[in-house]
């Protein structure tokens, strides 16, 4: 079902966003002191590519650097790629089809706003990862 998901989604309005998030890390790079934000517009375009069996998960000890940048990330990208979800979920949810895909785009705007401290994994790796904890306890 995810794999039918995905090619929907990358029909309807999936690959317009990839190519945004690739823009705009194509743009963040070309000024070195913005490279962290075109490393995240890279991996969340990854995210927006095939998103259907992926989960976001809090990334352990992200701290205030992540704080940090989030803050420049959503000042500069950021509420713009937000936007281009709400825009693309209002014509996606028009139709009955469309509307898994205008959920998902909804459930991507807290990744696009504030990416940092936050890690994209398939739902079984954050299923082991959250055993694993359980197992071993977090770390001190």
């Amino acid at each position: 079902m995810n794999f039918l998901l995905n090619v929907i989604w990358l029909v309807f309005g999936g690959f317009i966003l990839f190519l945004e998030y690739i823009v705009a890390g194509v743009l963040a790079v070309i000024f070195i002191i913005t490279i962290p934000v075109g490393v995240a517009c890279f991996r969340i375009a990854a995210y927006v590519l095939w998103p259907f069996g992926k989960v976001v998960v809090a990334k352990p000890g992200a701290g205030a650097g992540s704080t940090i940048m989030n803050v420049l990330w959503f000042l500069l990208p950021g509420w713009v790629l937000a936007l281009s979800h709400l825009v693309t979920a209002f014509f996606q949810a028009i139709t009955i089809i469309g509307i898994p895909l205008a959920i998902a785009n909804l459930k991507m705007i807290p990744i696009t706003c504030f990416p940092f401290g936050k890690d994209v994994m398939s739902e079984d790796e954050a299923r082991r990862r959250r055993e694993h904890v359980l197992l071993v306890g977090p770390r001190a």
